[in-house]
């Protein structure tokens, strides 16, 4: 008999399940388990909670204290808070008094993607120069990256307030916004123009205490672990200085943080099939695929997503068979208007492949799939980059990767799946309090103001009625007061059929590879 819907194993993947017998993560687990329980999980909504959070954790941080950091891109004096608080400065502060500091950043391999190259090297040699250990990490594909955004802090004389950050938020400039979506004054250069001088942004990242946080910790050691040198790349050949250096003797293990909560958390991720393989990964790992498929399998009612990157046909596929296999599930998706860069290839690229995913699953679902984007109060499209799913109430997953073949495959990435483990049946559903904390700043209202959004049907129909309000009132010329909210139906972009032709192959070689082993490939199976 299958486990109940409320337990966890219902939702989660058994040990087998993550089809990497490598790595020794689920092994630390009791007997055929491949998460951990009695966790408090909190989700940030935007820059600014993420940030407010790591600041008070950061300066509370004592000597002796140990703190890992993975980055994609960081940039060491971004201000976190309107006080001036930097990572970085917060990071120096924690050296200074003799706490230890161990931070990987991702260094580009074969990359158009240079623009991260000046912060990450500038991180890493000041963190240096201060004694933490920090390393440039090329050890991905090539025109791959890693795209893990954590930090873990372990107090070893406090271990009730170890800590871990997991999702989907860089410390680089235009992060830091809230829910009123004036953007960040540090604004990236790379956007497109019609995000406006100081574009809007939406963002989520998750905030994990428990025995989950000794996990997260775990995927840094393995990474930091990885015998292959850090540097790689044939390009970047000049700076191997920063690269050449092998990684310091981590401090010995500490137990696994206590109990402290209701929330049993599974971490799922991705790694590429490589060569020099990753010793913990030697064929690669795709637990983020094979997590959402057996969500997916699982979605009865509704699936509601929130992702940068909905374009991937392939990974569009898994959800219109979950919509073709329920006749009563809905799936209600926000992602951005317009890609973050306006580049002829980028643009065009991801207009044939984004309408290529909407159609199969307009086609799956008809009437029951919704797809917004967003705008805030001046009008101007938000920017939405969180990677984030909630099924049915109860499944939740918050972290890095997108919805693309890309994340699923070929990139590194982390992503921590939450569901109540049942050890307090008074308190309110993680899944359910996500979607609603979501779904009500999406609407432009205030704290509490949820009670017809409680139920998914009805919900789903509120956002509807919504998203049509605002867009009348564009259509109508915008002489009316304007309705509340930020929610704009999502249009499908018009891509000509000779686009389609050449975007294809572009896209599935360059902009959204596979780094899956040939034979799964061939099979079509992650």
């Amino acid at each position: 008999m299958p486990p109940p819907e409320s337990e966890p194993a219902h939702w989660f993947s058994a040990p087998d399940g993550r089809d990497n017998p490598a790595t020794d993560l689920d092994q630390r687990h009791p007997a055929g388990i491949s998460w951990s329980t009695g966790n408090s999980a909190h989700p940030l909504i935007d820059g600014t909670e993420l940030f407010d959070s790591l600041v008070a954790e950061l300066d509370a941080v004592r000597s002796g204290d140990r703190i890992f950091f993975s980055a994609w891109v960081g940039v060491q004096d971004k201000d976190l808070d309107e006080a001036g608080h930097t990572l970085g400065g917060l990071l120096f502060r924690a050296l200074g008094i003799g706490a230890s500091v161990h931070a990987l950043f991702w260094w580009p391999f074969l990359t158009l993607h240079r623009g991260h190259v000046p912060p990450n090297r500038r991180f890493v040699t000041a963190l240096r120069r201060r004694g933490g250990a920090a390393l440039l990490d090329q050890r991905v594909r090539p025109i791959g990256c890693h795209h893990q955004k954590f930090l873990v802090i372990r107090r070893p004389e406090r271990p009730s307030n170890d800590i871990a950050f997991v999702g989907g938020i860089d410390p680089c400039p235009s992060r830091r916004d809230d829910d009123r979506h004036r953007g960040d004054p540090d604004a990236q250069d790379s956007m497109d123009d019609r995000y406006g001088v100081r574009p809007a942004w939406h963002d989520a990242h998750l905030q994990v205490r428990g025995p989950a946080v000794d996990d997260v910790e775990h995927c840094f050691r393995e990474r930091w672990a990885d015998a292959t040198a850090p540097g790689r790349g044939p390009i970047l050949r000049a700076r191997r200085s920063l690269t050449s250096r092998r990684a310091d003797q981590l401090p010995a293990r500490l137990p696994p943080p206590p109990r402290c909560g209701p929330h049993a958390v599974q971490l799922l991720r991705t790694y590429p099939a490589k060569r020099p393989p990753f010793p913990f990964a030697p064929h690669g790992e795709r637990s983020v695929a094979r997590g959402y498929l057996k969500a997916l399998r699982n979605a009865r009612r509704l699936v509601y997503v929130e992702d940068q990157f909905l374009w991937s046909p392939v990974v569009a596929e898994a959800f219109a068979a979950a919509l073709r296999r329920e006749p009563e599930l809905r799936l209600v998706a926000v992602v951005p208007r317009l890609p973050e860069q306006g580049s002829f290839l980028e643009t065009t690229t991801y207009n044939a492949a984004h309408r290529e995913a909407m159609d199969l699953l307009r086609a799956a679902g008809e009437d029951r799939v919704d797809i917004y984007d967003l705008e805030n109060t001046a009008g101007l499209p938000i920017y939405l980059h969180s990677k984030l799913c909630v099924v049915d109430d109860h499944w939740a997953l918050v972290g890095s990767a997108n919805l693309n073949r890309r994340s699923w495959s070929y990139d590194s990435e982390l992503a921590a799946a939450v569901v109540d483990d049942g050890s307090d049946a008074g308190s309110p559903a993680f899944a359910r309090a996500l979607r609603l904390r979501l779904w009500r700043e999406h609407l432009g209202r205030e704290p509490g103001n949820t009670a017809d959004l409680a139920d998914v049907t009805e919900g789903a129909h509120v956002l509807r009625r919504a998203a049509a309000d605002l867009d009348r009132w564009h259509e109508h010329g915008r002489v009316s007061p304007r309705p509340s909210g930020h929610l704009r139906a999502h249009t499908r972009p018009a891509v000509s059929p000779l686009t389609q032709a050449w975007a294809g192959p572009v896209r599935r070689t360059v902009i959204d590879p596979d780094g899956r082993p040939a034979p799964l490939r061939r099979a079509g199976r992650w």
